[in-house]
C-alpha cells in the first residue's frame, strides 16, 4: 500500500520527469491575494503568473500546496470530523502551464499518471467536462479511449472555473473514481451524486478566456493549465478506502490522539479523534507560517480551530492539555516534506500548550457562570444578549461557545441584544479614549480601527505581499482616493511593513498597483497599537479605497535593521556577563544604519570591558545558530528566564526570542528575551558586531552605539584607511604606529618643557628694559618692586616665575602680568617673607585685577593670582598696586 508521503513524492517526480519545475509550497497566508483569508487552492501562489503581473523563470511547474479552508467563502470547519472528506487543512497536488502546453498535454499527463504510475483501473474512472467543450470530449476519447457514457457534460456551475468576477477563466474537466456498488451514491450529474461512491480525484482547469466587467469574454493570448488533486482523496483511493481519515497519515494522528487520551480510536468518541487529527494539522501549519492566535482576522480563525479541537479533547475526558503532546507525531509524518514545520516545532508546541491551558480555564469558568444564568431564565429559551456579552467581555467566554452550549439545551442567544451591548462598549471606549489627552485630530484613528479592524502584520515571514487599501488619509482626514503629488497615509488590511515600536524604526519601501500607481513609503507607524500606517507621497497614478496593491519593503534596509535589532539582544546579555546582573535595558533605537542601546551602569566602561563585550557577541554570531521564536504568557516567559525589554507593552501572549548556545545556562541558550520586532533567522546573519562609542546619557545610565554587518565592515575599512594614512605620513609600518606615537608624544613633552624654560629665561633676563631683575627694580617707600609684562608666557607659569623673581630680588614685591592672544590679562603678585606682615599678596592682586576689570583673586599672603578681561589696562593694574604699596604722604 502506497503511503501518503510516497504518493506526494511520486506525483512530483512524475512531473519533474515531464519537464516541470517542482516548486515548494507557498505559505498559508497568501502574500499575493489580500482578499483571501488563507491559501485555499494550489494555484494561489501562481495567481500573478496567470494574470501576467509576474514572470517566473519556468513555464511549467508542479507543487504540493498546503491549503486551509476554515473561514470566509470556503469554510469547512463545521463539517470536519463528521464526513469522510472534509478538512480544514489539506494538500493540493497540481501541475501548471503558463502559456506552454494546453488541453491535450494536460489530459495525457493526467491519464498517464493515474493509470500507469498510480495503476488505477480504467474501468473505474470517468470524467466530466463543460457542456460546450467539444475539444475536451474528443481528447478524452482519443487519449483515454473513454466511451461517451464515461464522459459527462455538465453546466457552468460544476465545470466552468473563474478566478473572480473578472480575470482568467475557462472550462474544466474533473476525473472521478468509482468506489463500487457497495458504497451508496450515483455518478456526477445524477440525483444521487452527493453520495460517496463516485469521488472527484482531480480537476483540470483549462484557462482559455479573460472575463470582463461587462460580462463579455475574450480569448487569452496564451491559454494555460491549472490542475488540483487532493492528496488525501487520492491517497484514500490508492489505499482502498473512501474515508480520508482511514489513510495512513490521518490514521497515525488519530491513533496518537487515542493513545494520549487513553481512549478507543474507533469507539464512541471517534469523531473527536478525527477533529483533533485534522485540527492539529491546520493549527500547527498556520503557526509555522506565522499566524498567531488572536481576536482579529486570521488569528481569530486559528483560535476557533484550536478551541474546537480543545473542546473535543475535553469531551474525551482528558484532564490536562492534549494538543501540544501530539505535535511530535505530526512532525514525524510531515516534517520531511515541509521543513518549516520541523523548524517551528517548539513554537507550535508552546503556542498550543499555552492556548489550551488558558482555554480550559475559560471554559470551566464560563460554563459555570452560564449554568447560573440559565437557571435565572426560568425556561424562557433565550439567553439575554447583555448576559452573553458579559460572559464574553468580562470572562473571555466567546459567543460561539455560548451558542454551542445553549444549543444542546434547546436555547439560543438574543443576538440583537448582544450586538447592542457590543456597540455600547465601543461607544464608551471611544469616549474614554477621547478624553485621555490625545490630540483631537487623532480621533480619526479610533473610528478607522472600528471600521477596518487591525492590520495583519505579515513581516515576520516576508518582505513582499499584496494588501487591500482600507483607508486613505490626507492632512489627517479620510478621503476616497488620492492623486499624484499628494502626501497621504495609507492603511491596508495586511502588510509586510513593520510599524515603529519597541525601539525599532518603521519600514520603508514602495506600494504600487497594477494600473501604475506608485507610493514610496518613507515611514511606517502604528496607531492604537495594531494599525500599521504607511506614510509617503504618491509619485504617480492614483489610489482609491478598495484597491489591491503590491507592497514591497526595502529588503536591504530591513535586513540591516534586523541584524541591528538581534545584536541588541546579544549585547544586552554580554553586558550583564561582563558588568554584572544590575545591567538592565533603559531604552534603544534600532535602525538600518546603527543601533543604540541604553543601560544601567554607574561608571564608564574601560577599554578592556568594551573589548570583552565585543568578543562575546561576535563569538555567538559565529555560532550561526538558528534564531527560534516561541509564544508564551509574559509571566511564564519571565519565569523561564526571559528578559523583558524596556518600554515594550506586552499583551496576554508574547513572542519569546532565543539566540545562541551556552552550556552553562540551564536551558542551554545564550539569550532569551521578549520581543515583538523583526529579527535575523540565524545569528550568523548579523555578520559582525562593532562598538563605536560608549558614554553617559544621565546619572547611572550609559549608552552604547554599535554597528553590524555592512555598516561595521565600512567602519572598519575606514579605520584601516586612517591607520595606513597615519603610518604612511610617518613612513613606518602600521603595526609600528602605536610605539612611534608614544615616542613622538614623549619628544613633544620634552620640547615643550625646553621651550617653557627658554621662555622663562627670556622673560626673566630680557624684556623691554633688558638687564637683571635687580637692575629693573624700583623703590617705593623703601620697598623694592618689580612690575613687568612678560611676553609669550602661559598664565599657568606665572606662579613659578614669581618664585624665581622673589629669589632674585631678595626683599620686595614682584608683579608679573601675562596677556593672552584674546586680550585677557593674568596677574600674579609675590611678597617676600620679610614683608608679609606689611603687605598681603591677595589684597595686592585683587587691586591689580580690579583695574583690568576682574573680580576677586586667590592665593596666600606671599603669593596670589587673579585675572581680568582687559589685559590692555595692565598699566592701570601696575599703578593700583604701586598705590597700595606706596605709603600715604
Amino acid at each position: 500500500m502506497a503511503g501518503l508521503n510516497d504518493i506526494r513524492h511520486k506525483f512530483l517526480e512524475f512531473f519533474r520527469r515531464e519537464g516541470h519545475d517542482v516548486v515548494p509550497s507557498g505559505p498559508l497566508v497568501p502574500n499575493n491575494d489580500p482578499t483571501l483569508l488563507f491559501t485555499n487552492a494550489g494555484m494561489v501562489p501562481f495567481k500573478n503568473v496567470f494574470t501576467g503581473q509576474e514572470t517566473r523563470p519556468y513555464r511549467r511547474a508542479a507543487s504540493a500546496q498546503k491549503c486551509v479552508r476554515a473561514g470566509g467563502k470556503h469554510n469547512d470547519l463545521d463539517n470536519v470530523g463528521y464526513t469522510a472528506r472534509h478538512h480544514t487543512f489539506f494538500e493540493m497536488l497540481g501541475n501548471f502551464s503558463f502559456g506552454d502546453y494546453y488541453k491535450e498535454e494536460a489530459i495525457k499527463f493526467a491519464w498517464d499518471l493515474i493509470t500507469k504510475e498510480f495503476a488505477l483501473p480504467e474501468s473505474r474512472l470517468m470524467v466530466t467536462i463543460y457542456e460546450d467543450d467539444d475539444e475536451a470530449h474528443g481528447l478524452w476519447k482519443k487519449i483515454a479511449g473513454l466511451s461517451d457514457d464515461k464522459i459527462v457534460r455538465l453546466g457552468a456551475k460544476s465545470n466552468f472555473w473563474q478566478m473572480g468576477d473578472t480575470g482568467p477563466c475557462g472550462p474544466n474537466s474533473e476525473i472521478f473514481f468509482d468506489h463500487g456498488e457497495k458504497v451508496p451514491g450515483g455518478p456526477p450529474g445524477s440525483p444521487d451524486e452527493d453520495g460517496d461512491r463516485f469521488i472527484e480525484i482531480w480537476n483540470l482547469v483549462f484557462m482559455q478566456y479573460e472575463q470582463h466587467g461587462d460580462g463579455s469574454r475574450t480569448g487569452l493570448p496564451k491559454p494555460s493549465i491549472d490542475t488540483g488533486m487532493g492528496l488525501e482523496r487520492i491517497a484514500a483511493v490508492l489505499q482502498g478506502t473512501h474515508d480520508n481519515y482511514a489513510t495512513d497519515l490521518m490514521r497515525s494522528l488519530i491513533v496518537a490522539s487515542a493513545d494520549a487520551s487513553n481512549s478507543d480510536a474507533d469507539g464512541p468518541h471517534s469523531v473527536s479523534h478525527r477533529v483533533i487529527a485534522d485540527h492539529l494539522r491546520s493549527t500547527s501549519f498556520l503557526i509555522a507560517d506565522g499566524v498567531m492566535p488572536s481576536n482579529e482576522g486570521r488569528g481569530y480563525v486559528l483560535r476557533r480551530i484550536m478551541r474546537r479541537a480543545m473542546r473535543h479533547a475535553q469531551i474525551l475526558g482528558v484532564a490536562e492539555p492534549l494538543m501540544y503532546r501530539l505535535v511530535p507525531a505530526l512532525v514525524r509524518q510531515m516534517g520531511d516534506a515541509y521543513p518549516e514545520l520541523r523548524r517551528a516545532e517548539a513554537l507550535v508546541t508552546e503556542t498550543l500548550k499555552l492556548e489550551e491551558t488558558r482555554f480550559r480555564e475559560t471554559l470551566t469558568r464560563g460554563l459555570k457562570l452560564l449554568d447560573e444564568e440559565i437557571g435565572k431564565q426560568q425556561g424562557t429559551g433565550v439567553l439575554p444578549g447583555e448576559v452573553a456579552f458579559k460572559l464574553y467581555d468580562t470572562y473571555g467566554f466567546p459567543l460561539d461557545l455560548t451558542q454551542d452550549a445553549l444549543r444542546s439545551r434547546g436555547m439560543s442567544v438574543d443576538q440583537t441584544g448582544f450586538d447592542a451591548a457590543m456597540a455600547k462598549q465601543r461607544q464608551d471606549a471611544r469616549a474614554a479614549w477621547a478624553g485621555s489627552g490625545e490630540k483631537a485630530t487623532e480621533a480619526v484613528w479610533f473610528e478607522l480601527r472600528e471600521k477596518a479592524g487591525a492590520t495583519e502584520f505579515l513581516g515576520y515571514e516576508t518582505e513582499t505581499a499584496e494588501g487591500q487599501v482600507v483607508a486613505l488619509l490626507v492632512d489627517g482626514k479620510p478621503v476616497a482616493k488620492i492623486a499624484a503629488g499628494e502626501e497621504a497615509a495609507i492603511v491596508t488590511n495586511q502588510t509586510p511593513f513593520y510599524g515603529e515600536s519597541g525601539g525599532q524604526v518603521g519600514d520603508t519601501g514602495i506600494v504600487f498597483s497594477a494600473d501604475g500607481a506608485e507610493f514610496p513609503v518613507i515611514d511606517t507607524v502604528k496607531k492604537l497599537g495594531d494599525m500599521h500606517v504607511h506614510l509617503g507621497k504618491l509619485a504617480r497614478g492614483q489610489l482609491a479605497v478598495g484597491d489591491i496593491v503590491e507592497m514591497k519593503v526595502d529588503k536591504g534596509l530591513r535586513d540591516a535593521t534586523r541584524a541591528n535589532h538581534s545584536a541588541t539582544h546579544l549585547l544586552h546579555e554580554a553586558l550583564r556577563r561582563v558588568l554584572g546582573d544590575h545591567v538592565t535595558q533603559k531604552g534603544s533605537m534600532v535602525g538600518p544604519e546603527r543601533l543604540r542601546f541604553d543601560f544601567s551602569h554607574p561608571k564608564p566602561m574601560v577599554a578592556e570591558e568594551i573589548a570583552e563585550v565585543e568578543a562575546i557577541v561576535n563569538r555567538v554570531i559565529r555560532q550561526n545558530t538558528e534564531v527560534s521564536t516561541r509564544l508564551m504568557t509574559p509571566d511564564d516567559a519571565i519565569a523561564a528566564g526571559a528578559l523583558a525589554l524596556f518600554g515594550e507593552k506586552y499583551g496576554d501572549e508574547v513572542r519569546v526570542l532565543a539566540m545562541g548556545l551556552d552550556d552553562a545556562k540551564p536551558n542551554g541558550t545564550y539569550s532569551v528575551e521578549l520581543c515583538g520586532g523583526t529579527h535575523v533567522r540565524r545569528a550568523g546573519d548579523i555578520a559582525i558586531f562593532k562598538i563605536v562609542s560608549e558614554g553617559a546619557v544621565a546619572s547611572g545610565i550609559r549608552r552604547i552605539e554599535a554597528l553590524t554587518g555592512e555598516g561595521a565592515r565600512r567602519y572598519l575599512v575606514e579605520q584601516e584607511r586612517t591607520l595606513k594614512e597615519a603610518a604612511g605620513a610617518l613612513r613606518i609600518a602600521p603595526e609600528d604606529l602605536p610605539s612611534r606615537v608614544v615616542s613622538l608624544m614623549e619628544e613633544r613633552k620634552r620640547l615643550e618643557r625646553e621651550l617653557a624654560e627658554a621662555k622663562k629665561k627670556l622673560a626673566m633676563g630680557g624684556g623691554s628694559g633688558g638687564g637683571a631683575a635687580e637692575e629693573q627694580a624700583e623703590e617705593l617707600g623703601g620697598v623694592k618692586l618689580i612690575a613687568r609684562k612678560l611676553e609669550g608666557v602661559n598664565p599657568k607659569d606665572l606662579r613659578g616665575l614669581i618664585d624665581e623673581g622673589k629669589k632674585k630680588i631678595g626683599s620686595g614685591v614682584v608683579v608679573y602680568v601675562a596677556v593672552s592672544e584674546d586680550g585677557k590679562g593674568a596677574i600674579a603678585v609675590g611678597v617676600t617673607e620679610d614683608l608679609t606682615s606689611r603687605y598681603n599678596a591677595v589684597e595686592l592682586v585683587k587691586a591689580g585685577a580690579a583695574a583690568m576689570g576682574g573680580k576677586g583673586g586667590g592665593g596666600r599672603p606671599d603669593l596670589a593670582q587673579a585675572g581680568g578681561p582687559d589685559g590692555e589696562k595692565l598699566g592701570d593694574a601696575f599703578k593700583a598696586i604701586r598705590d597700595a604699596i606706596k605709603p600715604a604722604s
